[in-house]
């Protein structure tokens, strides 16, 4: 069992248009969309839009 993998891993790849569309939908203020809620139909992780944002931010 050892080196057996367990399931296709699914990368992929966003283009810049398409991190910033996903990063527009997360809210400012009251009333606004979370980070998970946002996260959850893209399938993507809370952390990978954290770091959309940081690099964003650079």
């Amino acid at each position: 069992m050892l080196g057996e993998a367990l399931g296709v891993e699914r990368r992929r790849r966003w283009s810049q248009d398409e991190k910033l569309e996903i990063l527009s939908e997360v809210g400012v203020g009251v009333g606004g969309a979370s980070v998970t809620q946002v996260a959850q139909p893209h399938e993507i992780t809370r952390s990978q839009i954290y770091g959309w944002r940081r690099d964003l931010k650079k």
